[in-house]
């Protein structure tokens, strides 16, 4: 018996020490979550501080704690462009505000039209009487877009600040696929169509690059425009047409060479920036630390303004990133989950409905099936407005054909009417294997697809029958809700992309506006007068988790040379995760099973954080190189 209770009281033992073990990580993940949310409370007169450490998007895209943790390494932060804009408004009537501050040190980037409406924000604050000030280590495009608007631009004496311009190269893969001995079956309506075109040729087509350049070319004149408005004494010109004999004449120094050429204000580290900043804003009472001041955080401040609820409510549903078959999102628009968020609104006492979409398209069976979800509102007779933010392409213009007004703005890329579809057989690298492939057909369909001893005539036929009939049906929906006749539509489809402003000229969209705009008319016709209606964004979702998940796997040295890198060499080497990236989206094209597309690939990427496909897609990459180099091999 003596041997037993020893036992037991072992076991005993065990058992208490993991039952204490148990409720320290239950205390401690409630006190990480608790802590982790932005208090109202921790706001105090300052200044606003906006660290924005990594990219601006529509939608914020879904963590997988489990994947996050096990990897070590937090996702790229999102900021919503919205809460920015929110905060910006909020801050230009605020007393408690007197400055605001954007540090851009990691910044990442963003859309060009969540960009400029940020922007515009920002002077609204300036005409409050409230200064705006922007911090960097490097200043590219995207940065510029936004510090053009502030009062004051400090950029580190260290730093560098360049001007691009929208452009680059694709990568096209014709070449290699001949002498891999892969067949790229390519499927498609629109002689514009131009996605499929890097598996099919070594370079861009004349009609692609006619196409695609004007495109750009109209960007690239409003985000100039937008620029030389806010900043009237910057030398432009001289910085994008002689970059090398700029840079010369201020002796190689790169930030002298900013300073003189006026993209930035003021050199200096960041302690005197943060000692500028308590002149305006007051010092730090609670820290000694050098160049700290008086500030807010963006959470703690949106978390104290809070959201309007009064009057009609009116819905807000959005479609970001690739649109695809399923649950998937956000960030990514699954079309089931879209579909299910809205109908599940039905029995909400909606006054009107507004479809936000960020998205260069994607499978055509999810772009019908959120069509149709939005339908189902319409059918309710209440009004339906479409806001077009940073692209709303192919299947991003398909969602968008059950509704009453589209708002765009400039900036915004549209258009692509137009599918695709793209299958790889292997029956010449087969061949080269020693592997043939022969059998006994009862029909012309017999055994097909087959990828190893190719398509049938008839089943080519079959597929290209499907594209055509989607492309029809593309074209249809575009023809009745913009009450256009069929050839009309046809002569300005065909994949052919369109700057917001050619749109507005050629029908495809019907006003300027942003998201507010859209809403307000929604709401005017809804009956709603002005300050009487309040937006309900449909399927949001409280983030209790995500700065508790951040705070477990991110480090300030595991974070820094991902994102902090200053100098030109560091914002250059960036681009080898941009090459990846790419070359993981196109071996996902080719190789996944995504279904007939309408899909804009000669849109701009996104800057918002890898999509599910993309995530999904690192193992396709992986076998496809290891593929590569076994066949490379002598």
């Amino acid at each position: 018996m003596s041997f037993v209770g020893k036992v037991w009281k072992v076991l005993v033992g065990i058992k208490d020490a993991l039952v204490l073990m148990f409720m320290l990580l239950f205390f401690v993940a409630l006190f990480g979550i608790l802590s982790a949310r932005p208090s109202p409370g921790q706001v105090r007169d300052g200044a606003l501080l906006i660290e924005l450490s990594g990219v601006v998007v529509e939608e914020k895209s879904a963590i997988d704690p489990i994947a996050a943790l096990l990897s070590g390494s937090a996702p790229i932060e999102e900021y919503r462009a919205r809460d920015l804009v929110r905060a910006l408004d909020a801050a230009a009537s605020d007393d408690r505000i007197k400055a605001v501050v954007f540090d851009l040190t990691t910044f990442l980037g963003g859309g060009q039209v969540h960009l400029t409406e940020i922007g515009e924000a920002m002077d609204r604050v300036r005409k409050a009487k409230k200064p705006v000030l922007t911090y960097a280590l490097g200043y590219a495009d995207d940065h510029l877009l936004l510090a053009a608007h502030a009062s004051e631009v400090w950029l580190d004496p260290q730093g560098l600040a360049v001007i691009s311009g929208p452009g680059g190269s694709n990568l096209y893969y014709a070449g290699l696929l001949e002498k891999l001995g892969v067949n790229a079956r390519i499927y498609r309506a629109g002689e514009f169509k131009s996605a499929v075109e890097p598996y099919s040729r070594s370079s861009m087509s004349d009609e692609a690059r006619a196409n695609v350049g004007g495109v750009y070319s109209a960007l690239w004149e409003e985000w100039q425009a937008n620029v030389k408005k806010a900043r009237p004494k910057l030398a432009l010109a001289r910085v994008t047409s002689d970059p090398v004999g700029w840079i010369d004449s201020a002796g190689g120094d790169l930030a002298k060479a900013a300073l003189s050429a006026g993209l930035v204000d003021k050199l200096g580290d960041r302690v005197a920036f943060g000692a500028r900043v308590a002149e305006i804003a007051g010092k730090d009472t609670w820290s000694k630390k050098p160049g700290s001041f008086a500030a807010s955080d963006l959470g703690a401040f949106l978390a104290a303004v809070g959201d309007k609820r009064k009057g009609k409510a009116i819905g807000v549903v959005t479609i970001a990133g690739d649109i695809v078959d399923g649950e998937a999102g956000p960030g990514v628009a699954g079309g089931t989950r879209i579909a299910n968020i809205l109908d599940e609104a039905l029995d909400d006492d909606l006054a009107a409905l507004v479809v936000r979409v960020d998205s260069p398209g994607g499978s055509v069976t999810a772009s019908e099936e959120i069509r149709r979800a939005i339908q189902r509102h319409r059918d309710r007779k209440i009004p339906v407005a479409v806001s077009f933010a940073n692209i709303a392409a192919s299947g991003g213009y398909w969602v968008s054909m059950s509704s009453d007004r589209i708002f765009a703005q400039p900036e915004t890329i549209t258009g692509s009417i137009g599918v695709f579809a793209v299958m790889p057989t292997f029956e010449q690298s087969a061949a080269r294997l020693g592997v043939t492939a022969d059998g006994v057909r009862t029909t012309p369909l017999s055994g097909q697809p087959d990828f190893i001893a190719g398509f049938s005539p008839e089943m080519d036929a079959i597929l290209q029958a499907s594209i055509g009939g989607n492309y029809r049906n593309f074209i249809n929906l575009v023809s009745a809700s913009r009450k256009m006749p069929v050839d009309k539509v046809d002569a300005i489809a065909g994949g052919r992309v369109w700057d917001g402003g050619t749109a507005r000229q050629l029908g495809l969209v019907d006003e300027f506006g942003g998201l507010q705009d859209a809403l307000a008319w929604a709401a005017a016709k809804a009956g709603a007068k002005e300050s009487e209606w309040h937006p309900v964004f449909l399927g949001d979702k409280a983030e209790n988790y995500d700065s508790l998940i951040r705070q477990l796997v991110t480090s300030n040295a595991a974070r820094a040379p991902l994102t902090q890198g200053g100098d030109i060499f560091a914002l250059t080497a960036r681009r080898n995760g941009d090459l990846a990236a790419r070359l993981t989206r196109d071996a996902q094209r080719l190789l996944g099973t995504s279904g007939i597309q309408a899909y804009c690939l000669e849109c701009p990427e996104s800057v918002s954080a890898p999509s599910r496909r993309e995530r999904t897609s690192r193992e396709h990459q992986s076998t496809l190189f290891n593929l590569l180099a076994w066949m490379a091999a002598p």
